[in-house]
């Protein structure tokens, strides 16, 4: 069975998203509703300017203004005979991303209330969750089982985990019961779409983002935030924690929220995003703006910083090789091109001089000519990490390498079950060492005690875990297979 990672929750000011999740695990319906209200209903007209007041942007990774894509449903339906769908994106196949698995496992209705806002305003007679996970599907079933009557038009949709199930017409052929891969063809869903329908398709955070713009207004909405860039944004910092902050939070000081630092350099935008040095990670805000004037993107929120400790060569051709088999099989620049660019880079790792050469020619080989994003956004990744590491990588490729080991700071699906901090209850005293000592995998509840009894531990943490479970004054934790 696959582990499924769950996010650890964590906020700069007060959470918008995540808001009431200090005082229990998961809103249900009651518990929504006391926390936010009822959702205010919008005509499409209202709602248009509504996403246009707030500038609200896709938050899945292209940051596509979501006004237009209204606009763009509302005309195909209006050329047609008016009948529309609305699908929510829910699949992360970027393993390091959980923002939207925490928004659908712990405040599912939120993004179900921006789903339904919308399906109203178009008149959808359609609304689709996509997930990929087993326990986000639990989740978003029960939540519309909470609903009762009113959730008759939604359904939640299963597809296959994998990275390239998240490309739009992947998700869109998937939840019309064909297979979930990029089509190739250059067909927007606001025109033909779900069952081919013009569909509204955006990402889990955007939907929530919308039901809380509703509720707050565009004013009070603009009060957090850049003013260019308003509102809050979710991040997920080292694939563990899931971070709601306002843009414009200088990034530094999000990594010190999480216990961590700029290290060797730090990757934004996941594997399909780009890495910044130390010096510019220290200088980055969270924003757009901001990352554009480094040649970055946010994307779908990953950051991910490099630890002193790991080998950024080693970790960069794991990464590529993994993103070579999660190829969709439907173009060459995918069922050649990426596997080939993967084995020279693992051979300049290995020490192979010429193989560092032939790297660039990989990548010119896939550039642009992929029938999806797959094979670009992999090269982009490969080409930045070059440009911010090329030291490490002319020292493998001529031989002595970097001495370091690769700890799998760049977080991957694993297949087997990985280790466990597992806490002895009857031991148990409540000192909170261990969240001193591991905070990216040790959460306190609010009476001081672990909030889990079994945290898995990734091989990059595995020392701390061995100094918590050596420090534990009550010698209450172990490692466990």
């Amino acid at each position: 069975m696959t582990y499924e990672p769950q996010p650890n929750l964590g906020s700069v000011g007060p959470p918008r998203l995540l808001a009431g999740l200090d005082a229990a695990p998961r809103l249900d319906r009651v518990g929504h509703l006391t926390q936010h209200g009822s959702l205010p209903h919008h005509r499409p007209d209202e709602l248009v300017a509504l996403a246009e007041n707030t500038d609200l942007r896709g938050r899945g990774g292209a940051g596509f203004p979501f006004a237009r894509k209204l606009q763009a449903v509302l005309r195909s339906a209006a050329a047609r005979d008016g009948r529309t769908a609305v699908v929510v994106n829910g699949s992360e196949g970027e393993p390091s991303c959980l923002k939207d698995t925490a928004l659908l496992l712990r405040v599912p209705h939120l993004v179900l209330d921006g789903a339904m806002l919308a399906a109203d305003a178009l008149g959808a007679e359609q609304v689709v969750i996509g997930v990929t996970r087993n326990d986000v599907e639990a989740s978003v079933r029960e939540a519309i089982a909470e609903r009762g009557p009113t959730g008759g038009r939604l359904r939640v949709g299963r597809l296959p985990e994998r990275f390239v199930t998240g490309e739009g017409s992947a998700m869109v052929r998937g939840l019309s019961g064909g297979p979930a891969l990029p089509s190739g063809q250059r067909v927007r869903t606001s025109e033909r779409g779900l069952s081919g329908l013009p569909t509204l398709l955006s990402n889990t955070e955007t939907f929530a983002q919308l039901a809380v713009a509703a509720r707050l207004g565009a004013l009070e909405y603009r009060a957090a935030g850049l003013p260019a860039e308003p509102g809050t944004t979710l991040l997920t910092v080292g694939g563990r924690t899931v971070v709601e902050t306002p843009t414009g939070v200088p990034l530094p000081y999000v990594l010190q929220l999480c216990g961590s630092d700029p290290g060797q350099g730090v990757l934004v935008g996941g594997y399909h995003g780009m890495w910044l040095t130390p010096r510019t990670a220290r200088a980055a805000l969270v924003s757009r703006q901001s990352l554009a004037s480094f040649d970055a993107v946010l994307g779908a929120g990953a950051v991910l910083p490099l630890p002193e400790d790991t080998c950024p060569a080693g970790e960069v051709a794991r990464v590529a090789r993994w993103m070579a088999d999660e190829s969709a099989g439907q173009c060459g620049p995918c069922v050649r091109g990426l596997p080939a660019l993967a084995d020279v880079l693992e051979a300049a790792v290995g020490g192979d001089r010429r193989a560092l050469e032939d790297v660039e020619a990989r990548m010119r080989a896939v550039k642009r000519r992929g029938a999806c994003s797959h094979p670009d956004g992999t090269a982009r990744f490969v080409a930045s990490a070059l440009a911010v590491f090329p030291d490490e990588f002319h020292d493998h490729a001529r031989g002595p390498g970097c001495g370091r080991r690769v700890l799998g700071a760049l977080p991957l699906p694993d297949d087997d079950s990985p280790e466990q901090l597992v806490v002895d209850w009857t031991l148990c005293r409540g000192h909170g060492l261990c969240a001193d000592v591991l905070p990216d995998i040790v959460v306190l509840d609010r009476d001081g005690y672990p909030a889990q009894a079994a945290m898995p531990v990734p091989g990059r943490l595995r020392t701390k875990a061995l100094r918590a479970v050596r420090r534990c004054p009550a010698l209450a934790l172990r490692i466990q297979e």
